[in-house]
């Protein structure tokens, strides 16, 4: 194997175009060596402004390029399940967009070809990778605000009449994996059960739903094991919120409205004590969280670190997305089993 991992982008879409396509050609460790799409035409502004030298007619035929070691997986949700379990079923490593899958029973099939297989698997959750998001995990397993008892998380805009109003609008399809909860919300589960190093026990939700059928305001509460509780807001008709705060027994770390997509820019956060009205500003270094995140995959599967997280923790972040989901639908609480203690 090389120094560099040669990669594999499947699909034309924005967030590889703006984010992880520049993230991978930036890196130390990693290059793309092909870009597929069923749209070549379409594709070769952007493998020229990269140096992108392989464009493929189709998902397939990258799939079947023996240099191909590493697949990025941007596709619409409904298309993780079946294209990682095809690049897993052709020797590629995956690292999937978010949400990994539709449901925790896709994401497990997912897991399972990939132990199969002996390859690799990540959700591409890129704020854990960012340094204010390390300093702050770190800080609350220290003690830093003493014995965490809640953590309230949201993921929210404003997505405007247009587009709600879109009949192809790949957010508002039952069929394409859309909704609110699964797009946005799914950072707001991921980052409580991360700060609280626990898998919740119960969920509550309420919804507002589109008239196609998907939600598109949400609010759920977890509980945890012990006094540990969470709220978490997803939402396509609100204005801003892009935050989480983490409160403990003898403080709170609060963030601005940047907390899951900081970008490059310094990165603040509070820190309050037990009594505090106003909290002491933090600062943390800025960095590109989508090259970190791409660079310690590379890393994994050159065998120089272990993964940062493993697509199990996918698979439970999905069962507490599958949850709330029912719990909107229903109205009643959802108990989930066999939890407590992440491993």
């Amino acid at each position: 194997m090389s120094e560099r991992v040669k990669w594999g982008v499947l699909g034309n879409a924005n967030i590889a175009r703006a984010c992880v396509i520049p993230a991978i050609q930036r890196s130390s460790n990693g290059t793309v060596h092909a870009l597929a799409t069923r749209s070549p035409e379409r594709a070769w502004p952007v493998a020229a402004e990269h140096g992108i030298e392989h464009i493929y007619d189709g998902y397939e035929a990258l799939l079947e390029d023996p240099d191909v070691e590493a697949i990025y997986v941007p596709l619409p949700n409904h298309l993780h399940h079946p294209w990682t379990l095809k690049a897993l079923n052709a020797g590629k490593h995956v690292l999937c967009e978010k949400p990994l899958a539709c449901d925790a029973q896709q994401a497990q099939e997912m897991v399972e070809a990939a132990e199969d297989n002996g390859l690799l698997l990540l959700e591409a959750f890129m704020y854990r990778f960012h340094p204010r998001s390390r300093r702050i995990k770190e800080m609350v397993g220290g003690g830093a605000i003493g014995t965490p008892v809640s953590v309230r998380a949201a993921f929210c805009y404003q997505m405007g009449q247009e587009s709600l109003a879109d009949e192809g609008n790949i957010r508002l399809k039952p069929d394409m994996g859309g909704g609110a909860l699964l797009d946005i919300g799914c950072y707001c589960v991921s980052v409580a059960r991360w700060m609280l190093s626990a898998e919740p026990t119960r969920v509550q939700a309420q919804a507002v739903y589109h008239p196609r059928g998907m939600d598109v305001h949400l609010v759920g509460t977890l509980r945890f094991p012990g006094r540990c509780l969470a709220t978490l807001e997803a939402s396509f008709v609100s204005a801003l919120q892009q935050t989480y705060a983490i409160f403990g027994s003898d403080g709170a770390i609060e963030l601005p409205h940047d907390a899951f997509i900081p970008w490059d820019r310094e990165a603040l956060f509070a820190l309050r004590g037990r009594e505090d009205e106003v909290g002491i500003k933090q600062t943390v270094e800025g960095g590109d969280e989508y090259q970190m995140m791409v660079e310690h995959f590379s890393e994994a599967i050159l065998g120089r670190t272990s993964l940062a997280f493993q697509p199990q923790d996918s698979v439970r972040n999905m069962e507490v997305l599958d949850a709330l989901a029912q719990a909107a639908q229903t109205g009643r609480s959802v108990t989930l089993e066999r939890r407590g203690k992440q491993a």
